[in-house]
């Protein structure tokens, strides 16, 4: 087990993790994400805010899209990065590996915008590999054959209203499925009575771990730092640095860490992160 958020979140289901590793790039593997913390942002103001902290332009974000971005200080360095699904004209639900609120809420000063933790209120399932949407089609009350990268659908799964992205962290085919915390039990136990024949497996963070470095994906606390718990400055990062410089619009009128950003953009930046195959 490992501490995630204040919760157990399992590692490995069995003595190693090769077997959740190899379901994820052959069949299909269940992760639990829901220590994920989750925010909602709403009201007239709510693409203005969401546009003021990101670094990618969120104008271009259509309803029943995600966008996965960063937010930055005003120096330009990463605070966080995740993921905004943008649900509804005027609504947006943040995700992030750690809490966010009280900064969303004070760049949120004179915009009409709610901004809501709703961590504790949904469940987050991220079901990944090639089987995955074998697995969904046959429970999914609506089509998802069509669901693109980075959209979202609602839909039943087994009669659990759920949300389904097609996201994921393992740079395999996959979905996430957030669901109302009281459903999320039976929601697991529908994936994996679909799945029985298709190369189903619980997978832990180890696992995670292993399919995001194959991936490239950073993973703060690990390959970057939130900027406001460093020690020095040489442990903060740009977007430039980790090779996230393609989330970065510098076109969009403004956003916080512009000015910084475009410096940077001009001169350079001064490390590169790289992935070392051995």
């Amino acid at each position: 087990w490992k501490q995630w958020s204040g919760y157990f979140a399992a590692n490995a289901y069995d003595d190693f993790h090769d077997p959740e590793y190899h379901a994820i790039r052959t069949g299909a593997g269940v992760i639990d994400v829901s220590p994920l913390y989750k925010y909602d942002i709403e009201g007239p103001d709510a693409l203005r805010f969401v546009d003021r902290v990101i670094t990618r332009n969120a104008r271009r974000c259509e309803v029943g899209q995600v966008l996965y971005t960063a937010w930055c200080d005003e120096d330009g360095k990463i605070l966080q990065d995740g993921c905004f699904q943008r649900l509804e004209e005027n609504v947006f639900r943040a995700t992030a590996a750690e809490p966010t609120l009280s900064w969303f809420r004070m760049n949120a000063e004179g915009i009409d915008v709610d901004i809501r933790e709703v961590s504790e209120d949904y469940g987050a399932l991220a079901i990944q590999g090639p089987r995955s949407y074998d697995i969904l089609r046959q429970i999914s009350s609506e089509d998802l054959e069509s669901l693109g990268f980075f959209r979202l659908a609602r839909t039943e799964l087994g009669g659990v209203p759920t949300i389904v992205t097609r996201t994921g962290y393992t740079g395999d085919l996959g979905h996430e499925l957030w669901v109302a915390s009281d459903a999320a039990e039976k929601l697991w136990d529908v994936l994996f009575d679909a799945g029985e024949g298709y190369g189903i497996e619980a997978a832990g963070l180890l696992a995670l771990d292993r399919t995001r470095l194959e991936a490239g994906f950073p993973l703060i606390d690990v390959d970057f730092w939130n900027a406001e718990k460093t020690l020095i400055d040489d442990q903060k990062s740009t977007p430039y640095e980790l090779n996230l410089g393609w989330a970065v619009h510098l076109k969009k009128p403004a956003f916080i860490g512009k000015r910084a950003l475009a410096a940077e953009k001009k001169r350079g930046p001064a490390r590169s992160f790289v992935g070392l195959e051995v």
